[in-house]
Formats: C-alpha cells, structure tokens, sequence
C-alpha cells in the first residue's frame, strides 16, 4: 500500500503489484518498485465526474513508480545504517518506561532483531519515525497514518540502490550502495536551483555505502560498516533563465542574504542529522574569462565565513574549494591523485562507524594511517561524526567523481576494520576497486537522468584519461538529449513531481496546475505568510544541537528522541520475525538462476580474469589484458554474455585535454556505453571457422606455469629416477600383478608397470551404492506416532503440552 491521492472527485488507492529484491541488509530485503495500480475507490454510481479529473490523473501518473522507488518491510531505508543499530541498541527499560503504546506515525527497523525478555518468550522490536525528508509518499499516506494500524505504512524512498559481493578468497562481503532524494524542494535541473526558504536545497541526495560480512547475517552478531557522504546545491537564493534558450544560461542571485538566513537553516539541518564537522568540497569553477560558476563561490565563502564565527573553532564548518575543470585541463597535474589527498583529509576528519571493536591485529601492527583516523570510538566499535557536502553547479558530473575517490578511501578504511585487508589501501585496477567504480557509475548515471534528463558525462576513466574516442561522439549525443529534455519536458516533469509530493493540491475555485506561471510560491512558504518568530542571526542552530557535538543530536538519547520511537512485542514463535524465513523461503520454489545472492554481481565471476594460476584476491592490481569483466548485452541475461578482454595495445591514445576539458562539465551529458555494443579498446575471443572444418581455438595447450604455478624441467636428476625407480618396486612387491598379462599398445612396450586397485568399503566399487541409514529407536517412536496421528489415532495430551499451549495463546492473544 503506498497511499491515497485525492484531486477534484473521489479517493484513488495506489497499490504496489510487482517488486523485485535488490539488496540484503542483514537478512532485510529491500525491494525495487516493478509496478503499481491506482484503484478508483467510489463505486461508479455515486461518481460525480469532473471534466480536469482525467488531466490530473495523467499527470500524476507521469512520476513513474517503477523507476528507482525502493521500500523495504523492515528495515528504515529513510535512515543509515549507524542511526537504525544505535537505536536498537538504546536501553529496554527506558524505552518502555518513556514511550506511549498509541498508534504514531511509525517504522519497523528490526522486529526480528528484537530485544529479548529476561526469562520469557516475548521479543521487543524497536520502532522509530521515518526521516520525512527522505520519505516520497509521507502526504500520500496522510490522511490513514492516524487511523490505521502502523504495519499497513509502508515508505519508500527515491535514488538508486546497488549491490555486489566482494569474494575474498570465498568469503562473501556484500558491497551496497544507497541513495535517498530529498523530497523537500525536489525537482529537475533548470527548474530547481538553489535552496527554499526552509534549507531544503535542490537535487540533495544522500548517498550511504553499506559493507557487511554476508557469511554472517544477524545485526548483533555480524560485522556491518557504513559511510555516509551527501551532495547538493549550493545553499543560495540563486536560478538560471532558461528562456533565453542557452546552453548555459547565466546564474542570477534572486534575493540578498546578508546573514546567510538560509545556509544557516541548511546547515543546521546537517548538524542535528551528522553532527560535526561539516565539510564542505566546492568544485565549481574559480577562474573564468566570463563570470559565471564564481557568483556561486564568492556568496558561499561569505556565507560560511558569517556563520563560523559563531561555532566553536572545533564544530566549524570546514571549506574546500577545489576549481576541478582547471585541474583536468592541466598536463601537470592528475586530477584523481589530488581528489586522493582530500579524500584521505575527510576520512580522517569525519572517520565512519563500524559496529565491532578493533580487530586485535590492528592493535599488534597498528598503522600510522588508522591511528590518525576521527570520528567517535565507543566500546562497541566506531562512529562516524560530521559528514562531507560535495556540490558543483549541477551535482552530477563533477561531484559524482568526487564521492567515488572518497568513497573508495573510505572502502578501505572499512575493509581494514573488518580484517580483511593488511593496510587501510586500495589501489586502481583491482578487482574490489572495479566493482566499486561500477556501482557508482550506476549510481551516478541514476541520479543524472532523475535530475538532468541524461546520464554522466565525464566518468572517472575520462579523469584518468583512458576513455575511449567512441566515449566523445557519445557525450554530443548525450548533451543534445539533455538540453531537449531541459527545454522542453522538465517542465511537465516539474508538474509531475509537485502533484505526486502534496505541493500542489488540487481544489475547486482555484487555478489549475497547468495554468500557474510559475511554482515558486509553491515552495517558498514565506511568499504567502510572513512567520511569527525570527531565528537569531547569531545563535543560528537549534537548542540542544551544539551541547552534543560531535555527535549528530539526532543519535543522542534524550526524551525529544525517545519520544521518535515505539517498542512492540513479538511472540518468539512468529513468522514475521524470523530471518531464515525471510531469506530462504522454505515455502516458495526457488531456482538457483533467479536467487539474488546467486544473481547479483560478483567479483570472482565478472572481474577476475579467466587465467588459470594467477592471483585470486580481489585486491591484486590486473594488468589492463587481464581484466575478466564482460560485456553484458542484457544484464539480466546471463546467457548472451560477450566476453571481452580490454587490452592496451588495441585501446587508442588517451583524449588531448582540450577534449576532455569541462567547458561544458555537468552542463553536457553521455549515453553509457551500449550495454549491447563492444568498446572500441576490447578484443572479443575469437573462433575462425576455415573452409577444411577446422576449428582455430587459442590458448588450447598451457604450459605448466600456468597450470601448476611452477615450471617443470625436462630431464629430471639421476637422484629423482632412483627414487622412482625404488617405489615401482614397491608397488611391484605389494601387488604381485602378472608381467605378462601386461598388453599396451604404444611405440615402446613398457616391461615394469603398476596396476593399481581401487580400494572402497563398500562390495563393490560404485558411486550408487549405499548403506541404509540405521534410526534410534526415539526416532522410530516419534515416527509412528506421526503415522497414528495421520490415521486419526492422537496420543493423548501431557503435562508439558498443556504449559506450552497456554503460553502461546497468552502471549498471541492478550
């Protein structure tokens, strides 16, 4: 049940009839939107027509639930992964104690990761408030959330979510990534810029990379770390006109904001979510012939400069401008290898959680890297403090090169923590590093087409300058496809998204949606009604946010938190909290070709190369021949996999750096590459069919190198065939086998040769034969009570029986 939407006649109830499974959270199945049904709910006789009704309806529908909406039955997707185990972990006690049993607006995080009862057979599951800003459908449920029982609530958010298994010599590591848009001044590019008078800011994603030991599942006994980083608008009254029908229309400064009112409001939302410190990483553009991107810089250097002076020096917003366009196109300088240092500074600063201690290795062999690292060490493992903020002009192109350098520092770090990697390090070319990259192209790709219309432009292989020619003709294409878009469909697009969010709320007697000239008022409350209470220009955040950092305010226990979240009784017995039903499914017929732990993308099968004998550790640095990573024609079709070996002898030169150059950065976009097509620097395996039907395969007979690992010699030592010698003999003596009987046909007949007998315990040598399964008698017994009781025949009731029964209809039913 995603909702109720009602525009000038009566309720629709909009269903979800299709899902499919993503990701696997701790045993949690998180599930993509395939497809939904909207369902008139008065009966036709009693409709009232009304000739908008159909245009609304269009409209509405126009915001496609299939396409990267994601919802999980119990696990908080509003919420990272470091707020829903800190929760679960708050006291019992003072949890039932301070929380009402009503019927509030409500999540089940972990029902089946629930606290148990000293000495009984109830399980307490924790339940906390979704985060509204990440919430798509919170108006949709508005009008039911008081009335209706909470497990009838389901949230879903919008962004992406992928997932991948990092095989480390077998042991499975689920890499995930997620991604949640704000549903606050939401909206495509041209159309939202900038902030609203509230600190919501345009095209905010938070962006949450998630890595877990698969090998074990449970919350309280695995090994589970995140990181969390975010991107956004500049925090600014700002826009661009796209009337003028440029390419890159200029940015305007639409109101004066002296005391920085609105970064404040934004900042402060960052302060009670993160805590400190706020890093700020700007890559817009410094130096221009025309000025353009600096309007943005200069206003938000003045900005925080403004609100620091009032923040601790420790709790100060930290700021980093970074012009990257300029970098790419200097031949002195590798853009990656700086993104690099000022990744390693933010891991430090903010540090990331882990929910286990330090590994007792990193204590013998501690790293100079790890002893530097920030954040906030408790006795259950680390914190993550404080939170990077990445923005360019547009938060696509740029940023999401920027988040994928932190987020492969930060990949370290956490593969560090868990034990699985000797140094906190990860290096380019690695299969773990691969795998990466792919998840956050997709990432990328995903948020560009929600909000720009296109997918990425410049990808991390155009900044290391390996992107193939055929990669420019594309990003022509692409650019013209997101200026089509800009121009002319984001704005039906815009109307979509205020009707779907409750922005715009249909009523007799006023303007329609279609005929409002602009929807600024929309989303700046302040143009309707002038509010009662002005925030101070000094004391900007809010009471009670800057005594506990630099832990964000919204993971302390206090009674405002407690007062967030619920605790709900489960009987131990019951299906709906337990996590082996829910992820093998005993009672659906499953296939191991649509399992999605089987399924999902894998290191082992899609990285690694296919050579026999060479490194299998992810962390290897692959030569760019010995990449196994194929080019999937349809990736949900396994079978009509091309296989590809990109080699660099084939690959053209790299682009001059006029052609990668950023004059059109994020403003310009590329198509991905075909899933389809074959890259120009790849070359397929071939098989040669002549005309004699002889069939040409390469690589046929390996060497013993690559076989055994070792070279053999060709003529082995006098002391070698002595010994050789002496075990034939041995086996000659112990056999006692017939010389004679001895025929081979070979060009030398051999006089001394063992034949050996194979030795089985069973009578006769055959995989077929078996001994039967020999049963106690207390199994016997219970078997033929089994077949009485499928006669009719029970056995009459104990003692024990009775006790059990009595506790299960007390704890179901009262």
């Amino acid at each position: 049940l995603t909702g109720f939407v009602r525009f000038l006649e009566g309720y629709y109830i909009v269903l979800i009839t299709k899902r499919r499974k993503m990701a696997d959270i701790g045993g949690h199945a998180i599930y993509k939107i395939e497809d939904t049904n909207m369902i008139y709910i008065p009966n036709d006789s009693v409709r009232v027509s009304h000739p908008d009704e159909a245009r609304y309806l269009r409209i509405f529908q126009n915001v496609d639930l299939s396409s990267n909406f994601y919802f999980s039955y119990s696990y908080d997707l509003s919420h990272s992964l470091q707020y829903n185990l800190t929760v679960l972990r708050m006291p019992l006690e003072t949890l039932k104690t301070e929380t009402t049993q009503t019927r509030q607006e409500s999540f089940d995080i972990f029902e089946d990761e629930g606290l148990s009862t000293l000495g009984g057979s109830g399980v307490f599951g924790i339940c906390s408030r979704p985060y509204e800003k990440y919430v798509w459908n919170g108006k949709l449920l508005e009008a039911v959330r008081s009335t209706v029982h909470r497990d009838w609530l389901l949230y879903i958010i919008h962004g992406f979510c992928g997932q991948s298994k990092l095989l480390i010599y077998g042991r499975p590591i689920y890499v995930t990534l997620i991604a949640r848009r704000s549903s606050k001044f939401a909206g495509t590019r041209f159309l939202k810029r900038g902030a609203n008078c509230e600190g919501d800011v345009a095209n905010e994603v938070e962006t949450e990379q998630i890595l877990y030991d698969a090998s074990v599942m449970s919350f309280s006994t695995g090994s589970y770390s995140s990181y969390v980083q975010v991107r956004g608008s500049v925090p600014l009254y700002w826009s661009q006109d796209i009337s003028t029908m440029m390419p890159k229309p200029p940015i305007t400064l639409d109101q004066a904001d002296p005391f920085a009112h609105v970064a404040a409001l934004h900042f402060d939302q960052m302060l009670q979510r993160f805590g400190s410190p706020i890093i700020i990483l700007n890559l817009v553009k410094e130096r221009e012939k025309r000025k353009h991107e600096r309007i943005l810089s200069e206003e938000l250097v003045a900005a925080v400069t403004y609100l620091n002076q009032f923040l601790p020096p420790e709790h100060a917003i930290i700021y980093i401008p970074w012009d990257m366009a300029k970098y790419t196109k200097s031949k002195l300088c590798n853009v990656l290898d700086r993104l690099n240092v000022i990744a390693e500074s933010v891991v430090k600063k903010t540090g990331f959680f882990v929910n286990r201690p330090d590994s007792y290795c990193s204590i013998l062999r501690p790293d100079e890297k790890w002893n530097e690292l920030g954040g906030c060490v408790v006795s259950t493992g680390r914190l993550q403090t404080g939170v990077l903020r990445t923005n360019c002009v547009d938060c696509l192109d740029r940023t999401n090169t920027a988040q994928f350098m932190v987020g492969k520092c930060a990949l370290a770090y956490q593969l560090y923590s868990l034990g699985l990697i000797d140094k906190p390090n990860l290096q380019f070319d690695t299969d773990a590093v691969r795998l990466f990259e792919e998840l956050y192209e997709d990432h990328g790709d995903t948020l560009s087409l929600q909000y720009g219309g296109s997918q990425l432009v410049h990808r991390v292989k155009t900044y290391r300058k390996i992107a193939p020619w055929t990669q420019h003709s594309k990003d022509i294409m692409q650019t013209l496809s997101r200026y089509y878009s800009n121009a002319f469909s984001d704005a039906d697009r815009q109307d979509s998204i205020n009707l779907f969010l409750g922005v715009f709320k249909p009523s007799e007697g006023k303007p329609h949606l279609w005929e409002l000239p602009t929807d600024f008022y929309l989303h700046h409350k302040n143009t309707l009604s002038l509010s009662q209470t002005r925030r101070s220009y000094t004391y900007w955040w809010t009471t009670g946010v800057l005594k506990h950092l630099p832990l964000p305010f919204d993971e302390v226990t206090c009674a405002e938190n407690r007062r967030k979240l619920t605790v709900k009784k489960f009987h131990k017995y019951e299906e709906e909290i337990d996590i082996h039903n829910e992820f093998f499914r005993p009672y659906e017929l499953s296939s191991f070709d649509e399992t999605f732990c089987l399924a999902m993308t894998n290191s082992t099968r899609d990285f690694m190369p296919k050579n026999v004998g060479i490194d299998p550790s992810p962390f290897t640095v692959r030569k760019p021949d010995e990449t196994g990573k194929s080019v999937l024609g349809n990736k949900n079709n396994r079978e009509e996999t091309v296989l590809q070996r990109k080699t660099a002898a084939s690959a053209p030169p790299p682009p001059s750096e006029e052609a990668v150059s950023s004059s059109s950065e994020d403003d310009s976009g590329t198509d991905k590459e075909d899933e389809g097509a074959v890259s120009q620097r790849s070359t397929p395996v071939k098989v040669t069919d002549t005309g004699d039907n002889t069939k040409i395969t390469e690589n046929v007979v390996q060497s013993t190198k690559d076989v055994y690992g070792v070279n053999l010699s060709d003529i082995p030592s006098e002391d070698d065939l002595a010994i050789y010698a002496r075990f034939v003999q041995l086996g000659q003596s112990q056999h006692k086998q017939d010389k004679s009987s001895q025929q081979f046909c070979s060009k030398h007949h051999l006089d001394k040769v063992i034949n050996l007998i194979p030795i089985s315990s069973f009578s006769q040598d055959n995989i077929y034969e078996v001994q039967p399964p020999s049963a106690d008698r207390k199994s016997i017994e219970i078997f033929h009570a089994h077949i009485r009781a499928g006669r009719g025949n029970m056995q009459p009731l104990g003692k024990d029986d009775f006790v059990m029964y009595r506790e299960y209809i007390r704890n179901r039913y009262m």
